[in-house]
């Protein structure tokens, strides 16, 4: 695994500020998948959310990194998928966050592909 960048922010508390950042812009169903216990994670944690078009989905990728940065001045490891609008992934290497449209989180369906992991559901987040 890679090395994290901001040795004085846990991946908790990483993943408290990309949450932030996407009920910021009003990310639905946003789930937190703990892969801290699944044997060969390539992460701490996904966290996962939904947004209904390609311009919620830029602003909730854009409010992710705004949050991040503001507290922990980190920048992303990564960044995958802003031109198609689809699936964004922003890779914070301990914290990993999908922006997906409906279909493609459907599709993909990383809740149950990574079916070891503990999974929350942010309950003021589904609509």
């Amino acid at each position: 695994m890679k090395e994290r960048k901001n040795k004085e922010l846990s991946s908790k508390d990483l993943t408290e500020l990309v949450v932030k950042g996407m009920t910021e812009k009003k990310g639905l169903d946003i789930a937190i998948l703990d892969l801290r216990k699944v044997k060969n994670s390539i992460t701490d944690f996904f966290v996962i959310c939904s947004g209904n078009s390609d311009t919620q989905i830029d602003a909730l990728a854009s409010s992710v990194e705004d949050e991040v940065y503001k507290i922990s001045k980190t920048e992303p490891w990564q960044k995958e998928g802003k031109a198609n609008g689809e699936w964004i992934l922003i890779d914070y290497v301990d914290v990993v966050a999908h922006i997906f449209n409906k279909e493609r989180r459907k599709h993909y369906d990383l809740e149950e592909l990574w079916g070891d992991a503990e999974v929350t559901y942010l309950e003021d987040s589904m609509v």
